[in-house]
């Protein structure tokens, strides 16, 4: 049976407020605009961490910087005191670019994940034929790991972090087994919305063995009999705290997963009013 959160109708906005604004929120997500086309989770995770900022938390944002992100309309710069590191992905060092850019309307800043080996094709994730590009899965292992060691970096500790995206998958499970004793993340909670964003193909049949790391056991990714959406999307919601829908429908497969897994669900929400929904649900994850 799927949770259904109820919350205190009787708290006003500013005693929320006064509750959580010394709480932290991590926003990751495949997508945003305007610097990709827009979509419904490139409109959410440009306007939510907006919303969610001003009303009393401290945010950050994350995504990739696909080779369609146009930089210098955007001004886009790097970030050098946070680039620099390798990550060795597959037994190959490829080295983390960290830039950053300004959203000014919104007073807020997204930081971009770059790498020239797996970041600078003009695409997201298929090619002009809309095939799957074949290293789609050390990209995501990249970008998970990269946005994890650039906070520790930045020694920001976030209180929940929300992930959008089949792009962000890995990131529940490295924050629940791989940093779960970093004093940044060992008491943080993870979201993971859930959109219509699959893919037909599958990853790299070698997917499973590219993310392990000191503190993964085989067990914690046998949900991914097979590297593909479904899979990888599970994967996500066994290691998230709560999950959000972040689209009026979603795979039927994945629906079934998700009740049968019992995690706190938060329904699809209205476009026009769902920051306060969401907000509400921060609170009950986070307990307070």
């Amino acid at each position: 049976m799927r949770v259904t959160l109820i919350f205190n109708t009787f708290a006003s906005t500013t005693e929320k407020s006064d509750r959580m604004k010394k709480h932290r929120v991590l926003y990751i997500s495949q997508e945003i605009t305007p610097y990709l086309p827009e979509s419904e989770m490139a409109m959410i995770s440009r306007h939510l961490p907006q919303g969610i900022q001003e009303r009393g938390r401290e945010i950050r944002t994350f995504m990739p910087r696909f080779g369609l992100v146009n930089e210098r309309r955007n001004q886009l710069h790097e970030v050098i005191r946070l680039s620099g590191m390798n990550l060795i992905i597959n037994d190959t060092d490829h080295p983390l670019i960290i830039k950053v850019a300004s959203i000014q309307a919104a007073r807020m800043q997204v930081y971009f994940i770059d790498n020239d080996d797996y970041f600078q094709r003009k695409a997201t994730m298929t090619d002009d034929n809309g095939v799957g590009f074949p290293d789609n899965d050390e990209r995501a292992i990249f970008f998970a790991r990269g946005v994890l060691e650039t906070v520790r970096k930045l020694r920001w500790t976030p209180d929940l972090v929300h992930c959008h995206g089949w792009f962000t998958s890995i990131i529940p499970l490295y924050i629940k087994k791989v940093f779960y004793d970093d004093p940044l993340f060992g008491h943080t909670k993870v979201v993971c919305s859930l959109y219509q964003d699959g893919f037909k193909s599958t990853l790299n049949q070698s997917f499973k063995e590219k993310l392990m790391m000191p503190g993964i056991k085989p067990e914690d990714v046998d949900v991914i009999s097979v590297p593909d959406f479904v899979h990888i999307s599970q994967m996500a919601v066994s290691n998230s705290d709560a999950v959000i829908l972040g689209s009026r429908t979603i795979d039927a497969e994945i629906d079934r997963f998700l009740k049968k897994s019992g995690k706190p669900v938060l329904e699809y929400q209205d476009p026009d009013n769902y920051i306060e929904a969401y907000s509400d649900f921060y609170q009950d994850v986070l307990g307070v």
